[in-house]
């Protein structure tokens, strides 16, 4: 839960929002950055907010069905502050959904595993063009994000250049 409190509380950090404004946030940007994936956001702001951290108004549109607004409190910035500093020295090791298959891959025909590889090699080549058109896309922009983006493509194409070299060792 101490990513997703990060996440939330950084999005609270930038501007009050509400859930739908939240989730969309953490969809189309910060997934890509963090991968983290919430299914549902309002169970973890319902805790968030039990917890003093982050304050919930009501807030009713013209036409519109009511709506809540979350935003930080004193001592949500300052649970903020203290996860971002502490994430900054997190060396949790990174964890990637092969290595599982890979401890068990004399249990499988070599020439399986080694179809299942390149497919994934494939994905990695989409996954590594589309992260790179989003870099191209940024640095247009000036996003400082673009070093979170390349970082990311490294990592992909580290793993593209193990796969490559385990397959051959099969």
């Amino acid at each position: 839960m101490i990513e997703q409190e990060l996440l939330l509380l950084g999005l609270l950090r930038q501007s009050p929002k509400h859930g739908y404004e939240i989730k969309q946030e953490i969809k189309k940007i910060l997934s890509i950055f963090a991968g983290v994936d919430l299914k549902s956001i309002y169970y973890p702001l319902n805790v968030l907010e039990k917890r003093g951290l982050v304050a919930k108004h009501a807030l009713k549109p013209t036409r519109r069905p009511e709506r809540h607004v979350y935003s930080l409190t004193s001592k949500g910035k300052l649970r903020f502050d203290e996860l971002l500093n502490k994430s900054f020295l997190n060396f949790k090791r990174p964890q990637f959904s092969l290595d599982l298959s890979l401890y068990f891959l004399d249990k499988i025909d070599p020439e399986i595993a080694r179809r299942r590889m390149r497919g994934r090699m494939v994905i990695l080549k989409g996954l590594s063009r589309e992260l790179t058109q989003m870099i191209v896309s940024l640095k247009k922009k000036s996003s400082p994000h673009t070093l979170i983006l390349e970082h990311n493509l490294q990592m992909l194409e580290a793993e593209y250049q193990f796969l490559s070299r385990l397959i051959k060792a099969l």
